[in-house]
């Protein structure tokens, strides 16, 4: 379940709420977004995934709230742990500047 968006890290680009298929965040304009209904959240961590900066921690346990201290996970490299695990790099699957075909979607000729 998501337990933090580290306010530290934050760039505002709102990945995090475009990622979720849950609706868990909501934009909030010039911060970082709030996890606003986290009970929601189905644990997919795609919102990790598409962080770039490593700003937000989903904790493996679906079913129960977890409290968190962002220091220690900082200590303990967690924060984005699940996308390096995944092998993305900055937000994106590793080597994906090689695949044309993900590359339509970034420069906008597809819509995904």
């Amino acid at each position: 379940m998501i337990e933090l968006v580290s306010h530290e890290r934050c760039i505002t680009c709102q990945a995090c709420v475009t990622a979720c298929p849950e609706n868990v965040f909501d934009k909030v304009p010039h911060r970082p977004p709030v996890i606003a209904r986290p009970d929601d959240c189905q644990t997919c961590f795609l919102c990790e995934l598409y962080c770039p900066v490593d700003a937000l921690y989903v904790s493996p346990f679906a079913e129960r709230h977890v409290a968190v201290d962002e220091a220690e996970l900082i200590a303990k490299g967690l924060l984005g742990g699940f996308r390096r695990a995944m092998g993305w790099e900055g937000g994106h699957p590793a080597g994906t500047d090689r695949d044309l075909t993900y590359r339509m979607f970034e420069d906008g000729r597809v819509a995904p």
